[in-house]
């Protein structure tokens, strides 16, 4: 005992302490200058400052950490740990108010195994603490029920009593629930958060998945779960989520699976099929049921001991059986299963595409491939047809409804039924569709239907009956009802007005053809195509001022481009026709040509104006021509047009009458390249004349656009022409012009360069 006596550095702080036993500091000095005592001594100087101070809380949580240090070697059933509980329960008496010391004392319980003194104790500190506390609490409480051993009971009630702190963690009691093997009541809790629409995941689940989750838990633990209506609930889900509803079909249909009711779960693999929108939902089940049949026939076929070889057999046995029937209730069934296997893996293109017509019924193409499908049965593919016209509204339509109709005619025409495909036709027409072209598609395939088996009056008959325009009185009907038909503007199909003069040219007469022609007209519906059409119509006829009228309302029609080809076909057949006799009326024409042509389209329209002058005009309108066209063409085109003019004119007026034109093509504002072009051709001509002082003056005035240093050719056609007609006055002349130019050009370049500095790279 001698150690717990203070030494001869205690007595300072004793006798310090004798005067003011209430200094907390001083308490906490001593307590630290006892580095090397025992823990009994320091625990006697904790007992001593704690009688002095007991609401100290730095000494309570001092004295409790050291009591824990001092117990930490010996087994929970020593007696020190008893007098660690009772040292706790001293302090909270006091300390009751303070979270940390109840969880340093929950911790200690927790560790010893005591569970209802620690179920206990967690209660006196919930009662204890305020609530904004509990949170600290209920951490620890909850991982205390979670261990082993606790009571099933316990752990409910302690959950239950949390829920009411804080529902937010019912996914926690529901994930407890299962994990304890009851799934019923954690069902029930599921339940209840799925209809609850202000329930907010603190895991971060979405109501599909918590919907996933009640249907994993049903389905797996069908035989425990009693009093739930389950296909209510899975299906009150499926209603409830529009799209990923595969996998709650399915978790259905393993549902009855699991009870063995196998002919529920196909209904329920069909409804499935049958209902949902989209391909990843129809690929679930679809997968999912396909798996289902095959390990129904796998699982017979073990049971009836076959191999892999008795597979083929029994298909095959079905094949030749197929008609003889066979008993339902007999147990050597793999015939009729693997029956429905192969009917389900045939059926998947037809129930993939009636899942995109669900998605939208108004698909045009997915009508025409689910036609497809049941190519060789023409019965189903007139019932899809049917379907199709009548489900689709045009106005909606993804696509051309009318060609639905169409194909519908022509399934009736390919089985040599054509009283239907015309009663097909007939109600085709009477659609409004969205758009005229594709009525005028209907009447134009029936009319070629009636051609292609030999009725050509029937189709005359039918395009005549389709251009009709409507009658007044039809028109203020429709007017009063204030929704026009499509039908109602069929008159103006260019289409069908085609194939009415088509027709006309092959059946009827020419009066008849050229209404038809004079009617499109009218209509201002006419292409430049049926203008020429009309016009060559008239021409091979010998019907030449007709067929030269239909290219004037043409020409007035149109505009270019698109009146290019007329003016050209017109001049073409006007010169043909008539030569030299209708010269001035030609002119007149081709005057009028040119003066509405745009500019990049007048130089052929001259060229063969200045044609027909060659061949019956004289010579002074020849060069007019030319002369006109060199101001007229565009700058890039001048070129080129005054090296038609000068070669052209060297042959009529000959070669010493074009340097005027020349002169005035140097002149004219071509660009310096074209000049510079231009001087060289009229130098060589000069030079080709003996005239050597006009051609170095042409030379020196095209200096001025050769850079030496770019344009070497054309100071080497100088230096010859020095070389053989100069002196030496003239070749001193031409270096001191190419010297200059060349400085000229080199001060220009410098100060482009002043004016645009190049940009300084810094390399890093």
């Amino acid at each position: 005992m001698s150690e717990l006596y203070p030494t001869e550095s205690d007595l300072l702080y004793e006798e310090e302490l004798l005067r003011n036993p209430f200094n907390l500091k001083l308490w906490l000095r001593y307590l630290v200058a006892q580095p090397d005592a025992s823990f009994q001594k320091k625990f006697l100087i904790y007992e001593r400052a704690l009688k002095s101070l007991p609401g100290s809380y730095k000494l309570w949580h001092c004295y409790l950490l050291e009591r824990l240090k001092f117990v930490r070697d010996f087994s929970v059933t020593h007696p020190q740990w008893v007098s660690l509980n009772n040292t706790f329960e001293r302090a909270l008496v006091i300390m009751h108010k303070m979270p940390r010391i109840w969880i340093m004392y929950l911790s200690t319980l927790t560790q010893q195994k005591l569970i209802t003194k620690t179920r206990r104790t967690f209660d006196r500190a919930l009662r204890a603490l305020p609530v904004t506390q509990h949170d600290r609490i209920w951490e620890q409480y909850l991982g205390f029920v979670n261990q082993n051993g606790i009571p099933i009971q316990t752990q409910i009630r302690v959950y239950k009593r949390y829920l009411k702190y804080d529902p937010s963690h019912i996914e926690d009691f529901i994930e407890f629930l299962v994990n304890s093997s009851m799934p019923k009541e954690a069902a029930e809790r599921l339940v209840s958060v799925l209809n609850d629409d202000q329930f907010e995941s603190i895991k971060g689940k979405t109501k599909y998945q918590l919907w996933l989750d009640l249907c994993e838990l049903l389905t797996n633990h069908d035989t425990k779960i009693s009093g739930l209506n389950v296909e209510a609930i899975i299906r009150g889900g499926i209603s409830k989520f529009s799209d990923e509803v595969g996998r709650l079909w399915t978790s259905l249909a393993v549902y009855y699976i699991r009870r063995k009711l196998l002919e529920k779960a196909r209904d329920i693999f069909e409804e499935g099929m049958k209902s949902v929108v989209t391909v990843k939902d129809f690929s679930v089940i679809f997968d999912a049921y396909s798996q289902f049949e095959e390990s129904m026939v796998n699982h017979k076929m073990e049971n009836m001991d076959l191999g892999n070889g008795d597979l083929s057999k029994s298909k095959s046995k079905f094949k030749n059986n197929l008609f003889k029937g066979f008993w339902l209730h007999d147990k050597d069934d793999v015939d009729l299963r693997l029956a429905k296997f192969e009917h389900l893996m045939n059926r998947r293109p037809e129930l993939a595409n009636s899942v995109l017509l669900r998605q939208n019924p108004h698909n045009v193409e997915q009508w025409h491939r689910r036609v497809e499908l049941f190519e060789g049965n023409p019965t189903k593919q007139i019932l899809t047809y049917a379907e199709a016209v009548s489900t689709i509204d045009p106005m909606k339509a993804v696509g051309k409804p009318h060609t639905l109709w169409v194909a519908f005619a022509k399934l009736y025409e390919t089985c040599n039924d054509l009283p239907n495909a015309r009663v097909i036709f007939d109600k085709a027409v009477q659609v409004n569709y969205k758009s005229v072209d594709h009525l005028a598609s209907v009447w134009a395939e029936r009319a070629e239907m009636e051609l292609r088996h030999g009725n050509s009056k029937a189709a005359l008959e039918l395009v005549r009956r389709a251009t009709a325009e409507p009658s007044l009185e039809i028109k203020r009907k429709v007017g009063s009802n204030g929704n026009e038909p499509i039908q109602m503007n069929l008159h103006k199909s260019l289409r069908l007005w085609t194939l009415y003069v088509d027709l006309e040219e092959r059946l009827g007469s020419l009066e008849s053809t050229c209404s038809v022609y004079e009617r499109i007209l009218d209509l201002r519906i006419a292409t430049p195509q049926i203008v020429l059409n009309y016009a060559s119509l008239l021409l091979e006829n010998k019907y030449y001022e007709d067929a030269f009228k239909v290219y004037e309302r043409g020409v007035n029609i149109f505009k270019y481009p698109h009146v290019k080809d007329i003016w050209e076909t017109y001049l073409s057949n006007f010169v043909n026709r008539y030569g030299k006799t209708k010269l001035e009326r030609a002119r007149e024409l081709f005057e009028q040509a040119i003066e509405k042509a745009p500019a990049d389209a007048i130089k052929p329209l001259f060229l063969e104006y200045a044609k027909l002058e060659e061949e019956y005009g004289l010579r002074n309108r020849i060069m007019k021509v030319y002369d006109q066209a060199t101001k007229a063409v565009p700058n890039h085109e001048k070129l080129g047009m005054y090296e038609i003019y000068i070669a052209r004119a060297a042959e009529i007026v000959g070669v010493p009458q074009t340097r005027q034109i020349y002169e005035q093509a140097i002149e004219s504002g071509l660009s310096d390249k074209d000049v510079k072009t231009m001087c060289l051709k009229y130098a060589e001509l000069e030079k080709s004349l003996g005239e050597t002082d006009r051609a170095r003056g042409i030379y020196v005035f095209a200096s001025q656009f050769a850079d030496p240093e770019c344009d070497a050719d054309f100071w080497d056609k100088w230096t010859d022409l020095e070389v053989q007609n100069g002196n030496e006055d003239t070749f001193r002349e031409m270096s001191r012009i190419k010297w200059s130019v060349s400085a000229s050009v080199e001060r220009v370049k410098r100060q482009k360069q002043a004016e645009n500095p190049p940009t300084e790279i810094v390399m890093t």
